[in-house]
């Protein structure tokens, strides 16, 4: 009886080994047997009835549409993200089979890049060229740069810091090694409402009328405020900038949105420029910067009050565009487990890159420190 389980089980063994779809290996190591004890089995079967014709060439049949089906997939995962390298010169095509030939085999990327492997093989034993080598040391200065950045370098502002320091590089080129190396920007979003105009303090007129331009400092400011979600809940974000520079002066935190948030923001910047009488100072209508206690000190150090018109955000656009800027390159970038860690992060941004280091276009791709001194 034993004996009899034993061969009904080799059968099995045999059967599921030829007819599965699955490795030998596998079945081995489901069964519980050896590697050369199954091997040894399916020599003996091969020949007998274990397995019908039908079922062999089904199951043979089933294995060539499984490797295919792999080939497939393998060329789609290849090609999914790398499309446009198919359109580089073949240095550039051969320099990606060698980035992701562990992800790949050698042979497949080769035939999904239309390139040859005698042609890799030749590619190998050649010296980089000197463009190669240039490539090499530029793409290292994008990449760290980039770091620099919290990745929020595109082409245009990457090229400009590359020139900084030093790079004869052009807009193209820069492009061409972002792309290829994956060195992009990533946006999210998440919505709240900061502005509540629904109340009964006096409405201020607009000044300012989209003007956001100024040829000195301290000739206009403008204010909003906005938000951070954290674990913790809300943490909202008060600043001022220098119309002339678009450098942050004052800024402030809290986890309510009230007018004390707004003066507090107000107090730096009055703290940090010595504003001079007459310099206009532009928000919304929101009730933090219509109250009494705003106001008052508003006019208590001579400025000139103005206010966008009723719902409409392009008459604030420089300090939409600051939040934008921060949200996208810091704050969507990061789940904010506290609101602390948010709040130090904002200060690190502002004070250790937006201010000193981030380039603008508005400003001759220069940063908000570096167009004041330049006009100093």
């Amino acid at each position: 009886m034993g004996l009899k389980r034993t061969d009904e089980f080799r059968q099995d063994a045999v059967r599921i080994a030829l007819t599965s779809g699955l490795t030998r290996k596998q079945v081995a190591d489901d069964l519980g047997v050896g590697m050369s004890t199954l091997n040894k089995w399916i020599t003996a079967h091969r020949d007998t009835d274990v397995v019908s014709k039908e079922d062999l060439s089904l199951a043979q049949e089933n294995d060539r549409l499984r490797r295919e089906n792999r080939i497939l997939k393998e060329e789609r995962d290849i090609l999914k993200k790398h499309n446009a390298v198919l359109r580089e010169p073949k240095a550039v095509r051969f320099r990606f089979v060698e980035e992701h030939r562990d992800a790949f085999p050698a042979a497949r990327l080769c035939q999904v890049m239309d390139v040859s492997m005698r042609g890799l093989r030749a590619f190998r034993s050649r010296p980089a060229s000197r463009r190669q080598r240039s490539d090499l040391v530029t793409l290292a200065h994008i990449k760290e740069q980039s770091r620099l950045s919290l990745g929020s370098y595109g082409r245009p502002r990457m090229t400009e810091e590359l020139k900084e320091i030093g790079l004869d590089v052009g807009h193209r080129r820069v492009g061409r090694l972002m792309r290829q190396n994956g060195v992009s920007v990533v946006r999210t979003r998440k919505h709240k409402v900061t502005t509540d105009s629904d109340h009964k303090f006096n409405i201020a007129p607009n000044l300012l009328d989209r003007n956001f331009t100024a040829d000195q400092p301290n000739q206009k400011w403008a204010g909003d405020i906005s938000y951070v979600w954290t674990r913790e809940g809300w943490l909202y974000l008060a600043v001022i900038l220098d119309l002339h520079s678009r450098r942050v002066i004052g800024w402030a935190v809290s986890n309510r949105m009230k007018r004390d948030l707004a003066i507090r923001a107000l107090k730096m910047a009055i703290a940090f420029r010595q504003p001079p009488k007459g310099c206009i100072h532009h928000t919304d209508r929101g009730s933090q910067y219509c109250s009494h206690d705003y106001q008052k000190l508003l006019r208590q150090h001579g400025f000139k009050v103005s206010m966008s018109g009723k719902g409409n955000c392009y008459d604030n656009a420089a300090v939409e565009t600051f939040f934008k800027t921060i949200k996208a390159e810091l704050i969507w970038r990061h789940p904010w487990e506290t609101r602390r860690k948010a709040e130090m992060a904002i200060f690190e941004y502002i004070n250790g890159f937006y201010n000193p280091r981030r380039r603008h276009s508005a400003l001759g791709w220069k940063s908000p420190v570096a167009f004041e001194r330049k006009v100093a």
